[in-house]
């Protein structure tokens, strides 16, 4: 038995000598020392052609708060990065056709996180989250079976529409911005109340006083990932998929069945319409609708 003992003595010994002589038995060699640091805000900074005034102090550490949030939250902010080719390429050309500053297609990031599908607490819907009568009242359709809050261009349209109204009323884009956030009501009435037409100096809740600066910390960081220690590599983002555009004239009973005998599953009829919201679509008399198949390789 003491024989046995001392072999199994020795053979932890060598292990023990051996993990130290690899470094393991040192705790400096396995341990990793993490920093965390500030994040730099640029000497300038724009949002929609329109300058930050950084010379005041409650907007540089507004815009440093939002810096913070995103640049550490790091899933999150990777996950946009590889999604933003797929549709800043649908969303960048309706908002130069439109005439509305590049800028916003951030205000849709910040709005959805690039989920088409998203729902707000408050039922506001999509990509751009517009409410139901909001939606309504800039053309686009909601009922049981179609609901183009989810349609990624069609959205993309009306929230065009919204801005520019918008743009009408406070000739500012920060103030359209907030207005996206807070409406156009709630924004004339701190106006009215406060006696100041500036975003960056008028006071609001806390959701609508972060809002803005939300937006532009999301356009800083995409904008200039490196600056903020992201490492995305272009073959690492997710591609664009090219579709085919087939127009339903007719009412379709079963939309497994019409993905089908487009040669691709329900699903997939599903991700890239999800404005399609049942398994049919009535079509009445002299409508039409427009479904993107994908073309798969």
């Amino acid at each position: 038995m003491s024989a046995i003992i001392a072999v199994q003595s020795l053979v932890i010994i060598l292990i023990l000598s051996s993990a130290k002589n690899a470094g393991y038995g040192s705790i400096d060699n396995v341990e990793t020392k993490t920093v965390y640091g500030t994040v730099t805000i640029p000497e300038n900074v724009e949002f929609a052609g329109e300058q930050l005034p950084l010379d005041k102090f409650y907007v540089r550490e507004s815009l440093d708060r939002e810096l913070l949030s995103n640049a550490y939250f790091h899933s999150q902010t990777i996950r946009l990065l590889k999604l933003a080719p797929r549709y800043f390429s649908v969303i960048e050309p309706i908002l130069k056709e439109k005439g509305v500053p590049d800028d916003f297609k951030y205000l849709a990031v910040a709005e959805s996180g690039f989920n088409p599908r998203a729902v707000s607490p408050a039922n506001a819907v999509g990509l751009w989250q517009f409410l139901r009568a909001t939606a309504q009242q800039y053309g686009l359709t909601v009922n049981s079976e179609v609901d183009e809050r989810y349609h990624v261009k069609k959205s993309t349209y009306a929230a065009c529409d919204y801005l520019l109204s918008s743009y009408k009323r406070f000739g500012s884009w920060s103030m359209v911005a907030a207005s996206y956030n807070a409406g156009v009501t709630g924004i004339n009435r701190q106006v009215e109340r406060q006696k100041i037409d500036s975003y960056y100096d008028l006071l609001f809740g806390e959701e609508t006083s972060r809002y803005v600066y939300r937006i532009i910390a999301l356009k800083l960081i995409m904008e200039n990932p490196a600056a903020y220690n992201f490492n995305v590599p272009d073959e690492e983002k997710y591609p664009i998929i090219n579709t085919r555009e087939i127009e339903i004239t007719s009412s379709v009973a079963n939309l497994a069945v019409f993905a089908a005998n487009q040669g691709i599953n329900y699903k997939l009829l599903k991700d890239f319409n999800p404005w399609l919201r049942e398994n049919s679509l009535s079509v009445a008399a002299g409508r039409k609708y427009v479904v993107e198949i994908p073309l798969l390789p």
